[in-house]
């Protein structure tokens, strides 16, 4: 069956159908990541998004229940080039085409995504919508003008838990306040022996220090960070409680509330191809990266230091508070891209909650938080 996106400004990228039937709708953005579709579907910072995939060959290696990044798939929509019918690898347990029916995701093959890249790289992303069928041009740049603006919609609502979950370990016990966290990032707290709380972004401070953790950790997530004004106001309470890391959403929040800006890019980092130069040391990672927005370095106060940039645009990639334990990365240490160029992050945190506490805490004695 013939399927086709069309984009609010009148671009028509045709096509065939893939997955569920029916008609999709959301912000038209792009990945530069050769593979981990599988990753991208189930992102919880894609949530509200139509991801096109600029790589041409997709679902090759197929879906493995090892490499999803949360519970069900958070795009709006698909785009790709080119689909496998039938996967070759041996962990593959189902093919990609039915994940995406069993999931209800509307997607759309047989695209030019070289164009459609091309056009998002020069006009700026773009609302859009896919359809199913002959597609009347008119009606569906219509619909692609009604598309609420993220900054309008309740993304993360949408996009995480919505309870408090707990991982059991012999180390530093540590809150991971949920914006949409992807499993990458709870799996590396876990790998390092860490106790781990997943709770809501809507968390009070208090309720998160009740639990006495070793440090916090701000999650990921998708949308505008300026419109969570309620959990940037918890993070202003948590600075210097506790150690602080924000990762990509959380290092925007950490930013807000430190007493700065973001504003939103063009058309966003999303790949797994990314390089960051690391002030201190002048050493490049290649990274994993999925956002819209960037913290505005001339907002920042003289307290906080910017700590990494991103080589292709200069935007901030990381930031420390000169004095208190906090520091953030625009990027996820978790992504395995180089394959562990950034990992070390992780160690950073968690040696610094032992530089901070007398004795390793565990899981053992908190009390269990509620949700707000």
């Amino acid at each position: 069956m013939k399927a086709t996106l069309v984009l609010e400004d009148g671009a028509v990228f045709p096509g065939r159908a893939l997955g569920a039937p029916g008609v999709t709708e959301g912000e038209v953005v792009f990945t530069t990541s050769m593979t981990g579709y599988q990753e991208v579907l189930s992102d919880p910072s894609y949530e509200g998004q139509i991801v096109t995939m600029s790589y041409p060959l997709i679902g090759n290696y197929g879906v493995s229940e090892e490499a999803w990044e949360a519970s069900r798939p958070h795009v709006a929509g698909f785009v790709v080039r080119e689909c496998a019918d039938i996967p070759s690898h041996w962990a593959a347990m189902e093919a990609l085409h039915h994940v995406l029916r069993r999931h209800g995701i509307t997607a759309v093959a047989g695209v030019d995504t070289r164009r459609l890249v091309r056009h998002l790289r020069t006009h700026g992303l773009k609302r859009g919508v896919i359809a199913a069928g002959e597609p009347d041009v008119v009606a569906l740049v219509a619909r692609a003008r009604a598309v609420p603006w993220l900054h309008e919609q309740p993304l993360v609502e949408r996009a995480v838990r919505g309870e408090v979950v707990h991982f059991p370990g012999p180390g530093p016990a540590v809150v991971v306040v949920d914006c949409g966290v992807k499993e990458g990032i709870v799996a590396a707290l876990r790998e390092r022996g860490c106790a781990v709380w997943v709770v809501p972004f809507d968390t009070p401070a208090k309720t998160i220090l009740d639990v006495n953790p070793a440090g916090v950790v701000i999650s990921n997530g998708p949308g505008d960070p300026a419109v969570l004004v309620g959990t940037i106001r918890e993070v202003e309470k948590l600075l210097g409680a506790r150690p602080l890391m924000g990762i990509c959403l959380g290092h925007q929040l950490l930013a807000l509330a430190l007493g700065a800006r973001t504003y939103k890019l063009p058309y966003g980092h999303r790949g797994s191809n990314h390089p960051v130069k690391e002030a201190a040391t002048g050493r490049v990672m290649i990274t994993t990266q999925n956002h819209g927005y960037a913290v505005d370095e001339a907002s920042l106060p003289p307290e906080v230091t910017v700590t990494h940039h991103h080589l292709h645009d200069h935007t901030v990639e990381g930031l420390a508070h000169r004095a208190l334990p906090a520091f953030s990365v625009q990027f996820h240490p978790e992504g395995r891209p180089g394959p562990d160029d950034a990992a070390f992050l992780y160690d950073r945190f968690v040696a610094t909650m032992r530089d901070r506490s007398t004795s390793v805490q565990s899981c053992a004695g908190p009390a269990r938080p509620s949700p707000s």
